[in-house]
């Protein structure tokens, strides 16, 4: 996995986060759900990532 993959997936990780967060201080069922979506999203990236460095060793 290249450095630029892994800080964009830590920037994506970090976004939702701070959407969730954002959404429960508000009281924002909605972007509570996005910003878990934009994590979900990251993980899965990110184990694609892993599942490809694994088969280049």
């Amino acid at each position: 996995m290249s450095a630029a993959d892994k800080i964009k997936n830590a920037a994506e990780d970090l976004a939702g986060k701070a959407k969730e967060a954002v959404g429960k201080v508000t009281n924002n069922d909605e972007l509570v759900a996005e910003g878990k979506a934009d994590q979900t999203k990251s993980d899965v990236k990110q184990a694609g990532e892993n599942v490809k460095d694994a088969f280049k060793n």
